[in-house]
């Protein structure tokens, strides 16, 4: 069963939450599994025991920054690339990277374009039918299904080079869904889109996930994207650093985020601990300090530093970002380790 194209997504960005678009998924059993995933480029380690678990129709988010090793985590889990220790397992059952079995299952979107520019769409989708193992009687009725999953049917005979970045990632995802995977990897999904291509990239999400129980695997470097899944999985340079439902790694940060830049953020840092018995963290060139009813703290803090101390200062309820810098003390937009 293809998944309909009634619209099941999120309004807005900020309201959207997976307990709004099927069920919400508790991971007490496994689909698939990766546990102790190591991997090296020459000597920069990028995998360093890697594990983790999704269960059936779940939506799991594997959250870093560029670098942190998740593109790494999905050439591994679809066999572009071998591991040097680990093991993944498919229903309890352990499968080699890159298995017959494994890669019948699965359906993937790349974070690099994979379409053919120079061939239509429904050349596109035929070519991928075809390269599934669809009897030639069955292709045309896939392809008509993608096209109006993508609602791309106008566009059908057109070149995949005049679509938009939206249309274009609308059909990639399209394709691989074609066979009606049980298992989908997402590497940076909605990278380079806009608001309205995000949100009908998601709803589509959405949709296979609750109409078809598909487990999802979404690796992405957007706090907000990550806040979407189910669970999320927190990496920092290869390692599983913490794995939870969005709002419970943000209940780790408590109360306000207040955010200042300086020139000096160590000088500040060290000032507004001594002045306040605040305990800040320094993170590129600004200062993150945690407090309840922060609004609070914000005049004191005008007051009490030099003039000129502080160039900006601003607040906001804490998100997955701010998870990521106390998980860390780095921030999401800092590039990890590059191989």
């Amino acid at each position: 069963m293809w998944p309909s194209t009634e619209a099941t997504g999120p309004s807005s960005r900020a309201s959207a939450t997976p307990v709004m678009h099927g069920r919400a998924v508790v991971a007490t059993e496994s689909a698939f599994e990766a546990r102790g995933l190591t991997y090296a480029y020459g000597k920069t380690r990028v995998l360093d025991g890697l594990g983790f678990r999704v269960a059936p129709g779940e939506l799991l988010g594997l959250l870093g920054p560029n670098g942190c090793g998740k593109s790494t985590t999905l050439r591994v889990l679809t066999g572009l690339i071998v591991p040097q220790a680990g093991e993944l397992y498919w229903r309890g059952e352990r499968v080699a990277p890159g298995d017959r079995k494994l890669r019948t299952i699965m359906g993937v979107v790349f974070q690099a374009p994979s379409l053919d520019a120079r061939l239509s769409l429904r050349e596109n989708l035929t070519l991928a039918a075809r390269l599934y193992g669809f009897a030639k009687r069955d292709v045309r009725a896939r392809v008509a299904q993608a096209l109006a999953f993508a609602e791309l049917e106008a566009r059908a005979d057109a070149k995949v080079s005049e679509l938009s970045g939206g249309m274009k990632r609308r059909l990639e995802l399209a394709r691989a869904l074609l066979h009606e995977p049980r298992l989908l990897l997402l590497d940076e999904p909605t990278a380079g889109l806009d608001e309205h291509s995000f949100q009908r990239a998601w709803e589509r999400i959405f949709q296979l996930r609750s109409q078809l129980g598909t487990s999802v695997i979404v690796a992405t470097h957007r706090a907000e994207e990550a806040g979407l899944c189910d669970r999320v999985a927190v990496l920092d340079q290869g390692r599983l650093v913490a794995c939870d439902t969005p709002q419970a790694l943000i209940d780790r940060v408590s109360g306000d985020v207040l955010t200042l830049e300086a020139d000096d953020p160590i000088a500040l840092a060290a000032e507004i601990r001594e002045q306040f018995g605040l305990e800040p963290r320094v993170v590129g060139d600004k200062v993150v300090v945690e407090r309840e009813r922060g609004h609070e703290l914000v005049p004191r803090l005008v007051e009490a530093l030099p003039a000129g101390r502080i160039r900006s200062l601003s607040m906001h309820r804490p998100d997955l970002s701010d998870v990521f810098v106390k998980l860390t003390g780095r921030s999401l937009t800092e590039a990890g380790l590059q191989p």
